[in-house]
């Protein structure tokens, strides 16, 4: 009977622990990932390579490879106070580092449909 409670109690505190990043984690489209980026209360960072934010980025993104070594240790250097709009080529990459920034303190906001969305998004306008 007690392995069942602690089996029990571990699934609530997964579930807990996983409601708390999500609700620190917010994916929006371009149209509303345009707004969030205007303010000056959020840091902008391209999680992308160096290459590919090279070939083109968003205004004044940070570039921040998500796939590197010291990525943990460069999203410390961000500032707690403001809200961190992620974005990849493709939003997979930005959902990875979003997690890691969740887990680090830091609300998020993630380009769904990352940077193929933003130029879709752009070219409409």
């Amino acid at each position: 009977m007690s392995r069942i409670f602690a089996f029990l109690r571990g699934l609530l505190g997964l579930k807990s622990c996983a409601n708390a990043q999500t609700d620190s984690i917010k994916t929006v489209d371009a149209s509303e990932f345009a707004e969030i980026i205007k303010s000056d209360s959020v840091t902008l960072v391209d999680v992308r390579t160096a290459d590919e934010y090279a070939a083109g980025h968003i205004g004044k993104a940070v570039n921040m490879d998500v796939l590197k070594s010291d990525f943990k240790y460069r999203v410390g250097e961000l500032p707690k106070d403001k809200k961190v709009a992620v974005y990849c080529r493709s939003g997979k990459r930005s959902l990875v580092a979003a997690n890691t920034l969740a887990k680090l303190g830091y609300k998020v906001i993630n380009l769904r449909g990352g940077w193929l969305e933003w130029e879709q998004y752009t070219h409409k306008k």
